[in-house]
């Protein structure tokens, strides 16, 4: 008997804590728990009317079902944290080797291992509970079942009469059924993504209107052009109130010494597709011309024939390379931008201490593409794509510049690279993660501007933030548009971005914001005119 009555409170408890739970992480609040779910006592009059041969089938059913309900909250909490948007499992599955590669490069494999296995093992051991209490008509009589049917009917009458109340101001509690939506409202996501798969292929077929074309770029021919992505480089670095007197000072600097040094600078606001992290996505976005806002568009974007603007580059008669500090593994995808040459973090040749996942300091990455790419003659001209990573998280320790004479193989940044403090620490307090993270953005954009002024005369430089940091960064609802700068000794090039609705100088300043995917024409479109 007492065996059976703890069972059934368990029961009642375990559900309702996993119906209750939130899929969000700003959504934990006890009052969250209060609310009665009315799945509990549809599940529990199942439990006890189903013959005694298919009860356990049944509740290893609901089992099944109450551990895919939590999988998939613990899911939400980790998108919603990350890219601040709930966790699709048709699109976001391969996302999971992805969290592990930053997971363990920020806290170290065994940490992070073992935080990952302690989690597991505490799940397990509920989910185990859980079945167990599923059964707790164990030892009742076909009496007192008919009395637990009778009582849980009637509990279920009476829920149904609060259920409709529930609404009312003045309750305590609520009664909702929460489970099953929820489970609907992801099929929904799933048949959406399947949908907008269907619909990518369309973009995909459509006509491309520099398919096959060579004599593009002409307004260019001569120059070696840059395309720099910034890691998490974003609105918020630029206007929120706790960064904008350090990026202001910046920009500034910046740009004082850049005009000082006869270069133009063309701003504006750009909507990235990503928030937060996956920043292949924007990079396929701008180069391919096309909405890329899932893995599933990009892995169907790089099996495809569409150009990307390396590849438009290439055409015209550049050769095409890619510097990736970030790139540690296989990149097969490589293939589909038609890079000459790749350059990953193995093939930069940086010999010092990694920035914890960092692999290399910007400057370091800067000077590589200096001497690997630019320096050796003779050469055609190069259109360079790169990917800074040194604001990327977990934004400890912050580097900082040193003179270019001396960067070498990186050994004199291992200083650097052993200062500071740990990511366990900076991220133990949310004030902490945002000054570090302002503060790598500001040493991206000071190795930037003095990379262009020391070796950037004959360059034209497109410099772009992928995305905004995550929202412990940035807040909540924080817009997703990023800055893009056109900086150049050509005033003819850089004239034909502000007329287009670029402004002059660092800050952007217009209240609408291209998307992403609109760049790549625009730019090919821009440097194809006549060579003044």
């Amino acid at each position: 008997m007492f065996v059976s009555t703890t069972r059934f409170l368990l029961f009642c408890t375990l559900l309702s804590a996993f119906i209750n739970m939130p899929e969000h992480p700003d959504a934990f609040d006890f009052r969250t728990f209060l609310s009665i779910p009315f799945e509990i006592p549809i599940i529990a009059l199942g439990l006890i009317i189903v013959p005694g041969k298919w009860r356990g089938k049944l509740a290893a059913v609901v089992t099944v079902l109450a551990s895919l309900l939590v999988l998939l909250k613990l899911a939400d909490i980790g998108t919603q944290s990350a890219f601040q948007r709930p966790f699709n499992p048709y699109l976001d599955i391969k996302m999971i080797g992805d969290g592990w590669n930053v997971l363990s490069r920020s806290i170290g494999t065994w940490v992070g291992a073992f935080a990952i296995l302690s989690g597991s093992f505490s799940l397990f051991i509920i989910i185990g509970l859980f079945y167990w209490s599923c059964n707790f008509l164990g030892g009742w009589s076909s009496k007192r079942r008919l009395y637990g049917c009778v009582a849980v009917s009637t509990a279920l009458i009476g829920l149904s009469i609060l259920m409709l109340r529930s609404g009312d101001e003045g309750h305590a509690f609520t009664v909702e059924a929460k489970a099953t939506p929820y489970l609907i409202q992801r099929l929904d996501l799933i048949s959406h993504a399947i949908a907008d798969m269907h619909r990518f292929e369309v973009e995909l077929a459509q006509s491309d209107p520099f398919k096959g074309k060579t004599e593009l770029m002409g307004r260019v021919k001569g120059q070696d052009v840059f395309l720099i992505f910034v890691e998490s480089y974003g609105r918020t670095a630029v206007e929120d109130t706790r960064y904008s007197p350090r990026i202001a000072a910046r920009f500034e600097d910046m740009q004082k010494s850049l005009e000082q040094s006869g270069f133009q600078i063309a701003s504006r606001w750009v909507t990235s597709p990503t928030v937060a992290g996956l920043s292949w996505l924007a990079h396929g976005t701008l180069l391919s011309g096309l909405w890329i806002d899932s893995q599933a568009r990009y892995d169907r974007l790089v099996m495809s024939d569409r150009s990307s603007l390396n590849r438009l580059f290439k055409n015209a008669g550049w050769e095409t390379a890619a510097a990736m500090p970030a790139i540690t593994l296989d990149w097969p995808e490589s293939a589909y931008f038609g890079y000459d040459r790749v350059y990953a973090a193995k093939d930069l040749g940086y010999q010092g201490q990694p920035f914890n996942w960092i692999t290399m300091p910007d400057q370091y990455t800067l000077s590589a593409i200096q001497k690997l790419i630019r320096d050796p003659q003779p050469r055609r001209n190069v259109m360079i794509e790169t990917a800074l990573i040194s604001s990327h998280a977990p934004w400890t320790p912050v580097a900082h510049m040193i003179d270019w004479q001396a960067v070498g193989d990186g050994k004199p940044f291992n200083d650097q690279a052993a200062s500071g403090e740990s990511p366990a620490f900076v991220w133990a307090d949310p004030d902490r993660i945002r000054d570090h993270y302002i503060r790598t953005i500001d040493y991206s954009l000071e190795a930037v501007a003095s990379y262009i002024r020391t070796f950037g005369d004959d360059a034209i430089f497109i410099v772009i933030g992928d995305h905004q940091p995550a929202s412990v960064v940035t807040g909540p609802d924080a817009t997703r548009d990023v800055p893009i700068h056109i900086i150049a000794k050509r005033t003819d090039v850089v004239a034909e971005f502000l007329r287009q609705g670029f402004n002059s100088g660092l800050r952007p300043v217009q209240t609408e914001s291209l998307r992403m995917d609109q760049l790549r024409n625009l730019i090919v479109e821009l440097f194809s005119g006549p060579n003044s």
